[in-house]
Parts: C-alpha cells; structure tokens; sequence
C-alpha cells in the first residue's frame, strides 16, 4: 500500500493498495495501520465504521461536522464515485481550495480527509457503495451541510442529481455557513 499527498488539500492522503489478481478474482489490503502511521495519522483514532448505498446519480454532500469536526477515511469498495473535499480549516494553508477524485471499487483507492474539511460524492454507477471510517462517535448536533450546488463551491457534479436527501436539497450556501461559524 503507498500513501499519497493529495496537494489541493493540506492534510490529505491517497492510500492506494496493491491489488493481487487471478481467475477468481482479486485481492488487496484496504487498510494497513503501519502506513497511515507514516504520514503521521493515528491509526488507533479510528472509532466507528460506516457504509453507504447510493444508486446512479444519487448525490451526498457536502457534509462536515462543527466543534472539533472529524478525520475520516472514505472507500468505494463497489461501483464508482466522484467524490469531492473542500478545505475549510481557515488557518490551513489551503483554505476553500477543492479537490475531485474517482473513487472506485476496482481501484479500492482510500482517501484521507481531514477534519474541517467538507465532504461529498455522486454516485456515477448503479450501485455504489461507499465505506466511511470514522475518527470520533456520530453527534447529529454538530452536522453542518453546505449546498452541494453553490456556485462559490463551483463543483463540477459529473451527472444530473437524480436523488438528493432534503437536509442536502435545503443546505445553506457556504457563505451562510462560514458567517454562522464566526458567531
């Protein structure tokens, strides 16, 4: 497995393993403590997984958390996603940057995002699975969503949203959260 510096966003990592494949199949590590250790992540402040189901075009996001916000590791362990981070850690030296990737199940690529930063994806298969592990215990009070379609954020959503929950659908834009968390 090698980690990468993701260099739009301060703090984030691409895990990528190294797939071992015969006639039945494949085979890959998609989580390997010594590595995360050595980008300097703990990999014991792991404290919760979860796993998401989307259809084609469902959209998810954008979604962080307030207070001391949450470091999470994000997988499509099947299908394919589009998956966007927004770095919104004001003392980061890459404040409001974006960046895009392709997650996908056959590339089991892990991508490790910060926390501060806003987070979400679009699934671009007909099934897409996404897996979250997660540094702090879920706390519904601090979610904070910003409109996955805010033109400031400008994201270049690959697919019409076909499916957007109604937290996402009413989400404030990124201004309105930004001015929220200065009061």
């Amino acid at each position: 497995m090698k980690a990468t510096e993701v260099p739009e966003i301060d703090g984030a990592y691409l895990f990528e393993p190294t797939p071992y494949g015969d006639e039945r199949g494949f085979f890959c590590r998609t989580f390997d403590a010594d590595v995360v250790r050595s980008v300097g992540i703990d990999p014991n402040a792991f404290v919760q997984d979860s796993l998401s189901r989307s259809a084609r075009g469902v959209l998810r996001g954008m979604h962080l958390r307030s207070g001391d916000g949450e470091a999470k590791l994000v997988r499509c362990s099947y299908g394919k996603v589009f998956d966007v981070v927004v770095d919104l850690r004001k003392d980061s030296p890459t404040y409001r940057n974006r960046a895009f990737f392709e997650l996908s199940g056959e590339t089991q690529l892990t991508l490790y995002i910060p926390a501060g930063c806003a987070h979400g994806f679009q699934a671009l298969t007909d099934t897409a699975d996404t897996s979250y592990r997660i540094d702090r215990p879920h706390d519904p009070a601090e979610d904070v969503t910003i409109a996955f379609d805010d033109p400031e954020l400008a994201i270049p959503w690959p697919l019409p949203a076909a499916s957007v929950s109604q937290r996402d659908r009413e989400a404030p834009s990124l201004a309105e959260v930004l001015k929220q968390q200065e009061s």
